[in-house]
């Protein structure tokens, strides 16, 4: 293999005098950016830099290798720096290591099995022989670098036959290049040194490398976990004595390892342990354990990600419905009743298609739920999560023939949803039967004090404490019929916009209605305040590299930014949920802040609603429709730009990140 494809005497630097890890690392991905390797900059160094906060990216004798796997690498290759004054704060497995070479590999998103990671995947195998390494380090331009690149030594064969014992390995890092191939070659070479087989499994961008087969496993006496993330098909190891540890540990300590696990391990490979590791949480090293926050956010995550095509498939089968009946002026009676037997056969699929679409929808917080406490405690945590989230859409009051009840929505589910992720986890780990029984732990006892504990509460938690905000924000709308113009039009936009669908925009929308049937006051600021927020969070999506050069938003919240735009013109404001359950805290106030604006700026500027036709359709009835454009477009252009800078903000300060 010719390492010298992957790279270019422009991309060697000889030049690099910065003295901090993160000036050094944007110098490289300058380069790669001048050299056409990268698409982004930015996004770029910050999924670099989100990479060197999971494991150190320092090895020893002087060598780093910072890496990162993003959408904004066009092709796979790789920069080098040669500094003129080593860094000794660079975080390496060797605390006294002092980096004078660095290289920054560039990893394209989703191009397993290719030449390119192959020959990375290879780069960092050789990295690990010190005779190679010292190769580079005498070379004394970026022509003699190139050409020792391929200077490799001719190794002679293992005789396998010599060895007594046998220890697999299975190594695999975030990225899935660099850690998990020199982990890989360190254990290996450990072990030729102590006459012990190290056969090593590589989990990485490739996939499943070097894969360990039924008859390995048989024959193995022990295997080593060295992994940041969870090891895939750990069950297949049951019975072998097994260690856990980070991937770096091997590059330092790999004879340390051997003797440990053969002589010292953690435990037995079990299926209870094999599923409890699905979370990753054994993964963290005990002095570094990912953050009950973090934990959270990743969770929540997984169930948005679930979440994204139930919102999608809901709101496209609603808008074809609504636009198939906008030729016959029945957009909004299409969902009565009568429609279901009519004698229009169009009329009747159009009926029971929106319908379909509404249905689809109450699935989408028991969705997010199911899959929140999925992430957080693999298969035994779908059930309570999912019934959590059925609480949180309120279908157990029709069930209860509760008439009023109001569901605790998306602040339920996502209650909901963590806890009965943490209830679940909790349980499978200390509750421990005899092996005999063990199948009644995930089929019966795990579901039945999961759900249980979840319906309680709910009951005496949840639904009383989100159920009474509910009352007390609608008795302050109804308390604000009084109010002056603005006044009531800030109200109702503010609660229009502030759960995007659910009860509090229902009750703002119940007063509304009332308000305009009796011609008291037109609907203007609750027809735009339906649309601005999934149109102005679409808008986001696709503005933000234009605006400040990068995206601010990760793949899925890309994709449901498109489908938000077409949904928000038709009315149906469920699809921007997913940016409010990933981050509440920034979407909910610009979302309201930019309701009201758009709203107020209409109403100042003269125009008027008064019937409920918030999509586009009902834009004609519209009195004055260039001072309801005007306050669309000041409200969704508020909601996309504050949440493109303020995103750009967190992110370049170290307090979000985003995966491309």
């Amino acid at each position: 293999m010719e390492l010298n494809h992957m790279t270019e005497k422009s991309l060697i630097r000889y030049d690099v005098k910065e003295t901090t890890k993160e000036k050094v690392i944007w110098a490289l991905v300058e380069s790669l950016y001048e050299q056409g390797y990268i698409t982004s900059k930015d996004e770029y160094f910050e999924t670099v830099l989100a990479r060197e906060k999971v494991s150190a990216t320092g090895m020893e004798a002087g060598l780093a290798i910072p890496h990162g796997k993003s959408s904004a690498v066009k092709k796979a290759g790789f920069a080098v720096a040669r500094l003129s004054n080593p860094i000794d704060d660079w975080e390496s497995i060797d605390p006294n290591n002092k980096v004078e070479l660095v290289f920054l590999l560039a990893i394209p998103e989703g191009e397993a099995g290719s030449t390119h990671l192959n020959l990375l995947a290879e780069l960092s195998t050789r990295l690990m022989d010190k005779e190679y390494y010292g190769r580079l380090m005498a070379a004394e331009n970026s022509e003699q670098f190139i050409a020792a690149l391929d200077q490799v030594s001719v190794k002679e064969k293992e005789d396998k036959a010599t060895y007594e014992k046998t220890i697999l390995a299975v190594t695999a890092c975030a990225a899935g290049i660099a850690h998990t191939y020199m982990a890989a070659e360190a254990l290996e070479q450990a072990g030729k040194e102590k006459g012990i087989r190290v056969l090593t499994e590589k989990q990485g961008a490739n996939g499943l490398e070097d894969e360990h087969t039924a008859a390995m496993i048989q024959e193995a006496d022990a295997v080593i976990f060295a992994t940041d993330i969870s090891p895939k098909g750990k069950e297949r190891f049951q019975g072998l004595p097994y260690i856990q540890v980070r991937v770096a540990e091997p590059l330092g300590k790999g004879d340390e390892l051997i003797d440990r696990v053969l002589n010292n391990p953690d435990g037995i490979v079990s299926v209870e342990n094999a599923t409890e590791s699905a979370d990753g949480s054994e993964n963290q090293p005990a002095n570094k354990k990912t953050g009950v926050l973090a934990e959270m956010g990743q969770a929540i995550l997984t169930g948005i990600s679930y979440m994204i095509p139930v919102i999608v498939a809901a709101g496209l089968m609603m808008g074809i419905a609504k636009l198939g009946a906008v030729p016959f002026g029945l957009v909004n009676e299409i969902n009565d009743i009568s429609y279901a037997t009519h004698d229009n056969e169009l009329f009747v699929i159009l009926h029971h298609l929106d319908k379909f679409g509404f249905m689809i929808f109450q699935f989408m917080y028991p969705i997010f739920a199911a899959f929140t406490a999925y992430a957080l405690a693999d298969r035994v945590g779908i059930v309570s999560g999912f019934i959590g989230g059925l609480f949180a859409a309120g279908i157990h009051y029709r069930f209860w023939g509760i008439e009023e009840g109001i569901p605790s929505g998306f602040f339920g589910a996502l209650i909901l949803g963590l806890s009965a992720g943490y209830i679940a986890r909790f349980l499978n780990r200390k509750i421990k039967l005899n092996k005999n029984f063990q199948a009644m732990k995930p089929m019966l006892i795990i579901p039945a004090i999961s759900v249980l504990s979840i319906f309680l509460l709910n009951f005496y938690i949840v639904d009383p404490v989100f159920g009474g905000l509910n009352v007390l924000l609608r008795n302050t709308i109804e308390a604000s019929q009084e109010s002056g113009e603005i006044v009531l039009s800030t109200i109702i936009a503010a609660a229009t916009a502030f759960d995007l669908g659910g009860p509090i925009n229902k009750a703002a929308g119940a007063i509304a209605i009332g308000l305009a049937a009796d011609e008291i006051f037109p609907l203007t600021a609750r027809v735009l305040a339906i649309v601005i927020p999934p149109i102005g969070l679409g808008l986001a999506t696709v503005l933000d590299k234009y605006v400040v050069g990068r995206r601010v938003f990760d793949a899925n919240l890309r994709v449901t930014g498109n489908t938000s735009i077409l949904l928000g013109f038709i009315a149906i404001s469920e699809g921007a949920i997913p940016f409010m359950l990933r981050n509440p805290i920034i979407t909910i106030p610009i979302n309201i802040i930019g309701a009201i604006l758009g709203a107020v700026t209409a109403v100042l500027l003269g125009a008027v609603q008064w019937l409920p036709l918030p999509a586009f359709w009902g834009w004609p009835l519209v009195e004055n429709i260039w001072a309801y454009l005007i306050g669309l477009l000041v409200g969704t252009l508020f909601i996309a730009l504050a949440n493109i800078f303020i995103r750009h903000m967190l992110i370049k300060r170290g307090r979000m990140t985003i995966t491309s």
